[in-house]
């Protein structure tokens, strides 16, 4: 019988993909014996999208350690805020914007990565966002920008069903930011392409967070997941 007292890791995903991208990492997770679940992240502004995560997390009986990729970050950042049952926050390569920020003014003083370079707006409006259009990465440079530790095949495949996000969600500021009463962990990827690895620095550190370096991209969780098992299992000790 599992220990209903123990806590329930919610992975959530970020921009230009989906939670199917956490599966090496659930897969660790569930062999240690932990509870998962990734609900599905609306991508479509930073306020709808952490009220989503929100309501899922605080539907949980017992405590939740919240895990963020990439934009997931952010919206961890927000949905965790005032959140009881949220006991640690765990980012990898992710935003961590402070209230007033966003995920675009929070990089805003670090050198422009690849992704601002192969990023493209759709010629239509965001369907359920604030306004103005989507945005997705430009399928032949999507290997390089996003995964390029990942393998030729499986990078096609990751282009081909990117999730794209409202342009508006990267611009709207954060209104509240968990980490700021709520311990946080930190995996940092040094090659990174769609968040400059100082930025990530940055926000690690102005959190206090526990920090751990990979050497890999932007979805090193996905090309290395047993780091990121490892952090989250640290994270869990705490919890």
């Amino acid at each position: 019988m599992s220990d209903l007292n123990a806590p329930t890791v919610v992975l959530v995903h970020g921009a230009f993909a989906d939670a199917s991208g956490f599966a090496g990492v659930i897969t660790g997770l569930a062999a240690a014996g932990h509870r998962v679940a990734a609900p599905s992240n609306p991508l479509r502004g930073l306020a709808v999208d952490a009220a989503t995560v929100r309501a899922a997390v605080a539907a949980i009986d017992g405590p939740v350690v919240l895990v963020g990729h990439s934009y997931g970050g952010a919206v961890i950042t927000q949905a965790s805020a005032g959140l009881a049952n949220v006991t640690a926050l765990v980012y990898l390569a992710a935003f961590a914007p402070d209230a007033g920020e966003s995920c675009a003014s929070v990089q805003d003083p670090f050198a422009e990565t690849l992704l601002a370079q192969t990023v493209r707006p759709t010629p239509y409006d965001a369907v359920g966002a604030a306004g103005g259009p989507d945005l997705y990465i430009d399928p032949d440079r999507f290997h390089q920008t996003f995964c390029a530790d990942l393998p030729e095949d499986l990078a096609r495949i990751m282009a081909a069903t990117q999730r794209h996000l409202a342009a508006a969600a990267f611009t709207e500021n954060a209104t509240a930011a968990g980490w700021k009463t709520i311990p946080a962990w930190y995996q940092i990827a040094r090659r990174d392409n769609a968040i400059n690895p100082e930025a990530q620095r940055f926000m690690a550190a102005r959190m206090n967070a526990t920090v751990e370096e990979v050497d890999g991209s932007h979805t090193a969780f996905i090309a290395q997941p047993e780091r990121a098992v490892a952090l989250i299992k640290a994270a869990l000790a705490k919890a």
